[in-house]
């Protein structure tokens, strides 16, 4: 997929992520995960197998998830991806970051990003999955720290409860219970 001139072995790469114009020069070789971490600075995308298995990686590209570490960054000309620091609007969590939280379902963290991300893509399809289809849409995404039954627990709770994004709570804020 051709792009405009660049030094060789450079791409001009123009994108949308987490809904702001992105124009940037990168290396042709690098992949989607390395421009958004390298070029970009969001490093809540985390590097984990580098070979597809994991999951850690996802992210939503035009609205699908994908696993950043087998996305060429060049076919992502002229679309629109989204990471986990996507997720946050107008300072406010997203009832999937909420809903983790609330349900113990992030240990240490690394595997939560690309879980969100896949998750949230399921949702927007999906909008009251089964707990069934939750396992097996989060199948590819592994978490060596939790048991899955909280992770599945607080993407139902946000199916059941019908939450399409922000809860309303501002990042950081406690909320009342």
């Amino acid at each position: 997929m051709p792009t405009s001139a660049a030094p060789a072995g450079r791409v001009r790469l123009t994108m949308t992520v987490n809904g702001e114009a992105v124009d940037a020069l990168v290396d042709g070789y690098k992949t989607l995960l390395e421009v958004l971490r390298e070029d970009l600075q969001l490093t809540g995308t985390k590097h984990g197998c580098e070979l597809g298995e994991c999951g850690a990686c996802a992210v939503l590209l035009d609205d699908e998830a994908v696993l950043s570490c087998l996305t060429l960054a060049r076919e992502c000309q002229r679309r629109a991806v989204r990471t986990v620091e996507g997720l946050v609007q107008n300072g406010r969590l997203d009832a999937l970051q909420e809903a983790f939280a609330d349900h113990g379902a992030a240990q240490c963290g690394y595997c939560t990003p690309g879980i969100l991300m896949t998750a949230r893509a399921l949702l927007e399809r999906e909008p009251h999955p089964s707990r069934e289809r939750i396992r097996e849409a989060l199948s590819g995404n592994l978490c060596r720290c939790t048991g899955y039954g909280q992770i599945v627990d607080a993407v139902y709770e946000v199916g059941t409860k019908g939450t399409k994004g922000t809860r309303g709570t501002p990042e950081g804020e406690e909320v009342a219970r």
